[in-house]
């Protein structure tokens, strides 16, 4: 080799550092953080929300990524349940690395979540991803402390931390649980992801938040995400009634956020999946008209998973859907309304580069037999 060359290999060495520290490279998890809102011609800007991405998460992620970039929203929100755990996901068993040498389930359960990282997280490039833990993520072998270690980054990006700091500055320990306020916006993720939750310590730091956003003037709007949705549902029956501490602190966290509306005059809304179907409106139910009222509520679990019939209550909702993927994208007006709007995904959304590696013909099984709902 010229010595010609050396000092070549090395300058191109020192500008990738330079351009990694000055933030002009490729971002680490960590080093992303909520994008200032895009805001429309109308001062209107947006995020995205849905979860439940096992079984086919694989192949139907990538497009939902495809399509939240191209709506512009300023984030993507995950609501849970990423990979199966208790069995195979059937498109990491369709990876063509996988059909003529097939996974052990000890090699399904260790690469399952890095799998998740890799085919699910990654399409969407620089757009923060914020992540919510569903049951799945505690299914044994899995546990909550595992969560905590693997998707650390996620839990500990600067927008987060800085705000955890900032409401407490002795707060250096991650937990499942967080928010971030954003343009007037205050978001809120909870973990009732196991049937002892909510717990008295996450209640107690999720009303302290609630507090906090009900006196604060520049905050207008209150969006609570989780996995399983709060009791009395129109989704009861797959959802926090199915324990007795998950009815008994989910109506309490409910009436929290009715006074928040009611009292406070915030804009609430809240969003959840767990139920493998899309649905608007999911508080409409005899409980909540004889019980404080009935606040905005969806559905999305619409990322991937194995997809769910219909409650026969679904006719009281706005509007319900099952055999369908796709996202929410929440447009945030200027006046701290939000106007959702369910954006379903086609067969032929699917990236090229993902059909071709899954094959046509396991991308169509994700699209039309991934069901129970028949």
């Amino acid at each position: 080799m010229s010595q010609v060359g050396i000092p070549s290999v090395v300058s191109l060495a020192l500008a990738l550092l330079v351009a990694i520290g000055s933030g002009t490279g490729p971002q680490s998890p960590a080093q992303k953080s909520a994008r200032a809102p895009q805001e429309s011609a109308g001062g209107t800007w947006s995020f995205a929300v849905s979860g439940d991405s096992r079984n086919c998460g694989d192949v139907v992620m990538p497009a939902i990524a495809a399509g939240v970039i191209k709506s512009g929203a300023n984030f993507y929100w995950h609501l849970g349940d990423y990979r199966a755990i208790y069995n195979f996901d059937e498109d990491m068993q369709h990876r063509p690395e996988y059909l003529a040498n097939p996974l052990s389930i000890y090699d399904y359960e260790q690469t399952a979540w890095d799998d998740f990282i890799r085919s699910q997280i990654a399409p969407f490039g620089d757009l923060p991803v914020f992540l919510g833990i569903g049951n799945h993520e505690t299914t044994p072998p899995k546990t909550r402390e595992q969560y905590i270690i693997q998707f650390a980054d996620w839990l500990d990006m600067p927008t987060l931390r800085e705000q955890r700091l900032r409401d407490d500055p002795l707060a250096h320990k991650l937990t499942t649980y967080y928010h971030w306020i954003q343009n007037g916006v205050d978001f809120i993720s909870l973990d009732n992801s196991t049937t002892d939750q909510f717990d008295t310590a996450q209640m107690t730091w999720f009303e302290k938040t609630l507090n906090a956003a009900e006196s604060n003037s520049e905050i207008h709007t209150v969006v609570v995400g989780m996995h399983e949705a709060l009791p009395e549902s129109i989704s009861s029956g797959h959802s926090m009634n199915q324990s007795a501490t998950g009815t008994e602190s989910g109506r309490r966290v409910y009436i929290d956020l009715l006074r928040a509306q009611n009292d406070a005059r915030k804009h609430v809304y809240v969003l959840s999946s767990h139920s493998h179907y899309f649905m608007d409106g999911i508080f409409n139910t005899a409980y909540w008209r004889a019980n404080g009222g009935v606040l905005p509520g969806w559905i999305i679990g619409t990322a991937g998973a194995v997809r769910y019939a219909l409650p026969a209550e679904s006719t009281q909702a706005r509007a319900a859907e099952t055999n369908v993927y796709g996202f929410l994208l929440g447009q945030v007006q200027g006046s701290g309304e939000i106007q959702f709007t369910f954006r379903t995904l086609r067969e032929s959304d699917v990236p090229a580069a993902v059909a071709g590696r899954y094959k046509p013909e396991f991308v169509h099984w994700c699209f039309a037999e991934n069901s129970f709902a028949h």
